[in-house]
C-alpha cells in the first residue's frame, strides 16, 4: 500500500500506517468519545473525547490482533508475512505467498476471524464477571460487540475478506485449482460489493440521506479488490504446465570457456550481438561463468589470442539461476521479489539452457492468452 508509514515490528513483523487510518481514528474518536458524553454528562467534554480516543485505539488493537492470527498461522506454514498495515478499512496482513494446501490457506484465513471471536468472548466476560457498570461497562460492552461484527463481516464469503479466502480454499479443495478459487470468491465478493453499494444509494436517492455512505465505500473497496483478485487469478491461470525452459530465449548469449578473448571478440562483439554479458559453458555444455567485454579490457590486446574466455571469466551467483523445470511463475515471483531482469537456466546436471528474460515471460504469457483466453 502507497505512502504507508513505518511506526515499527510486531513480533518480528514490520508495522505500517496508512495515512486514511489517521481519518478514521478521529472519526471513531469523536462518535465513541460523543457517545459517552450523552450517556455520561458527568464526564465532561474532554474526559470523554479522551476515553473515546482509548476506546479507539483498543479497537484498532483488536483489528491487529486480528491480522497478526492470520500472521501466525502462516508464519507456523513457513511463509513469511511482509507487514501489516492499519488503513481507512480495517487493517492488512501482506504475506509472502499463498499457502500450498486449500486445507492451510483454510486455516490462515479463518485464524483471524476466531480471534476477533475470542477476543468478543473476553470482553463479555470481563464485564459479566466483574459486574462493571457505568462507563467501564459500556466500554467493554462496545469492545465486546464491535469484535463479534468484525468476525461476522470478514465471514462473508467474497474475497477480499476472509470469508472469501474460506470460500477460495473449498472450491480449491474440491476442484485442484486454487485459481478457479480465486476467480468464483472473487464473483461473490464483487455481488456483495454491488449490493453494498446499492444499500448505500437507495437512501441517497430516495430521502438524500448519507446515513449508510459507509457502505458506499465499502462496496467499493470490496468491488475493486475481488476484480483485482480475479484478474490475478486469470493470469495465473495461464503460467499452469509451463516451466522456466519455456520461457528461453532462442538466441541466448552462450560461449565456450576454450575461445581465445581474440575469437570471442570477433564471433561475438564484432558481429554486432545485441548481449551485453555472455553465459560460459565448458565441453559438457556445463555453465562455469560469464564474461562482457569489461572482463578483458585488462588484458593486453596483443595477449587476446593467447588468453582464452575461462581465463577472465567471472562466477555466476546461485541467486540468479533456476532449475528449467521450476514452475515459471515462481520464476516470475524471484524476479519480482529481487528486482531482476534476467535468470540463467540450467538442468539438474548444471547443463545450460539459456537465458530468461522478463521480456520474453511477457510475450510468452500474450502469446498463450491469445491461444487460450480464460
Amino acid at each position: 500500500m502507497n505512502n504507508t508509514i513505518r511506526v515499527g515490528n510486531l513480533f518480528g513483523i514490520p508495522f505500517y500506517i496508512h495515512p486514511s487510518w489517521f481519518l478514521v481514528l478521529g472519526l471513531v474518536t469523536w462518535t465513541y468519545g460523543s457517545g459517552l458524553g450523552s450517556a455520561f454528562p458527568y464526564l465532561g467534554t474532554a474526559s470523554a473525547l479522551l476515553l473515546g480516543l482509548m476506546t479507539a485505539l483498543m479497537l484498532f488493537g483488536s483489528v491487529v490482533a486480528h491480522e497478526l492470527g492470520h500472521s501466525f498461522v502462516a508464519i507456523r506454514q513457513g511463509i513469511d508475512v511482509k507487514s501489516i498495515t492499519l488503513f481507512i478499512f480495517g487493517g492488512l496482513a501482506s504475506l509472502e505467498k499463498e499457502s500450498n494446501t486449500p486445507a492451510s490457506a483454510f486455516w490462515v484465513a479463518i485464524a483471524g476471524p476466531l480471534v476477533s471471536l475470542l477476543l468478543f468472548g473476553v470482553f463479555a466476560a470481563i464485564g459479566f464477571g466483574t459486574g462493571a457498570s457505568g462507563v467501564f461497562s459500556a466500554i467493554l460492552g462496545l469492545l465486546a460487540s464491535v469484535n463479534l461484527a468484525l468476525c461476522l463481516f470478514n465471514l462473508i464469503p467474497g474475497l477480499p475478506l476472509d470469508g472469501g479466502n474460506i470460500l477460495k480454499a473449498i472450491v480449491w479443495k474440491i476442484t485442484g485449482n486454487p485459481n478457479k478459487g480465486v476467480v468464483f470468491a472473487s464473483r461473490v465478493g464483487q455481488l456483495f460489493g454491488w449490493i453494498a453499494i446499492a444499500s448505500g444509494l437507495l437512501p441517497l436517492l430516495l430521502t438524500g440521506s448519507f446515513a449508510n455512505f459507509w457502505n458506499l465505500l465499502i462496496g467499493f473497496f470490496l468491488l475493486r479488490n475481488a476484480g483485482n483478485a480475479a484478474q490475478v487469478a486469470r493470469v495465473q491461470e495461464q503460467f499452469t504446465g509451463l516451466t522456466a525452459a519455456d520461457a528461453v530465449s532462442s538466441d541466448s548469449p552462450i560461449v565456450a570457456d576454450n575461445l581465445t578473448i581474440r575469437e570471442f571478440a570477433d564471433e561475438q562483439i564484432v558481429s554486432g550481438q545485441k548481449w551485453q554479458r555472455f553465459l560460459v559453458t565448458n565441453s559438457d555444455g556445463q555453465l562455469v561463468g560469464a564474461i562482457s567485454a569489461d572482463n578483458f579490457r585488462s588484458v593486453s590486446p596483443q595477449l587476446w589470442s593467447e588468453t582464452q574466455v575461462k581465463d577472465v571469466m567471472r562466477p555466476i551467483a546461485e541467486s540468479t539461476t533456476v532449475k528449467a523445470d521450476q514452475p515459471l511463475l515462481e520464476v516470475v515471483q524471484l524476479i519480482e521479489q529481487q528486482k531482476l531482469s534476467a535468470l540463467t537456466v540450467i538442468r539438474d546436471n548444471n547443463v545450460l539452457v539459456g537465458i530468461l528474460e522478463k521480456a520474453a515471460i511477457l510475450s510468452l504469457l500474450q502469446k498463450r492468452m491469445l491461444s487460450n483466453p480464460a
